[in-house]
């Protein structure tokens, strides 16, 4: 099976076909997933294996959103970024894959091209947040950092990302226009698939705006939060069932606001609230958002 029409366009949209002339000698092919090699100095030696059965499941609907990068060598083609990518498409039964062929010394330049083009007006959310994951997978960015090059605050950039955990059906909607990148982030309030399923059908049929959509995602979270919550062990209602709902729903808003996971936890006297940072900067950033 070889898909060549699947979910965008990735690095081909990314770069237009002048700007890709100027900076690799070939542009844009696919390539016989056969031919190609893992490289021997790959530092990461551990796939995650539940990260890579998702993105498996999402290619074999929607196919590559973007091509790998590679180099020619005496085996054939090896990868340079985008092992991750090659391994899935391997499982998903590609036979192909879209591979750039360049040499190892134009990744600064290609990382370039890569944050230029993310302003395309053609792009769509998902083929955006695709860029950003390229340039913090392939090209070892930190949300921070992606941020700067592309010229967007870190909450635009992560609240774009976050689209890539919808199910492949779901992003698939979103790239046919049936649903939009608002109401994407909306259905992901929803843990469950079949809750978030339900809700873009409603979307669909009844026209829902964004805030509509996230009314009811929002209410429907915080019912199931507080159903969680009122069952005993023999099923009966507990008494801090609204409690407990309430302290999901603000858990929630917490952490939309300062755009990262937040938890609370109720004692006897006091509570706890735990707020989770990657680095410094990050820190700071939470910091200027509180004061």
């Amino acid at each position: 099976m070889t898909r060549r029409s699947g979910l965008g366009r990735g690095l081909e949209a990314l770069i237009p076909t002048e700007s890709a002339a100027e900076i690799l000698d070939n542009p844009l092919r696919w390539i016989d997933i056969a031919e190609i090699v893992p490289n021997p100095y790959q530092p990461r030696e551990h796939f995650d294996e539940e990260a890579l059965a998702a993105l498996t499941n999402s290619i074999a609907i929607i196919g590559v959103i973007q091509p790998i990068i590679v180099r020619e060598s005496d085996d054939g083609f090896e990868i340079i970024a985008g092992e991750r990518r090659w391994r899935a498409a391997q499982r998903a039964g590609l036979r192909s894959i879209p591979s750039l062929v360049r040499g190892a010394d134009d990744k600064e330049s290609l990382e370039a091209a890569v944050v230029e083009n993310v302003h395309r007006e053609d792009l769509n959310a998902l083929e955006e947040a695709a860029a950003y994951r390229q340039l913090m997978d392939d090209f070892g960015l930190t949300q921070e950092e992606v941020s700067a090059r592309v010229g967007r605050s870190r909450s635009t950039v992560a609240n774009t990302m976050r689209l890539l955990s919808l199910s492949p059906g779901l992003q698939r909607m979103l790239v046919e226009g049936q649903i939009s990148a608002g109401h994407g982030r909306a259905l992901l309030m929803l843990e469950d698939d079949d809750a978030r399923r339900a809700l873009a059908e409603e979307i669909i049929s009844e026209g829902l705006t964004v805030r509509e959509t996230e009314r009811r995602a929002s209410q429907a979270a915080t019912e199931d939060a507080r159903s969680a919550a009122a069952l005993g062990a023999e099923g009966e209602l507990s008494d801090n069932a609204a409690v407990q709902a309430g302290v999901l729903e603000l858990e929630d808003l917490l952490s939309g606001r300062l755009d990262t996971r937040v938890s609370v936890k109720l004692g006897q006297k006091k509570g706890k609230i735990t707020v989770e940072f990657t680095d410094l900067t990050d820190l700071e950033r939470i910091y200027h958002l509180i004061m």
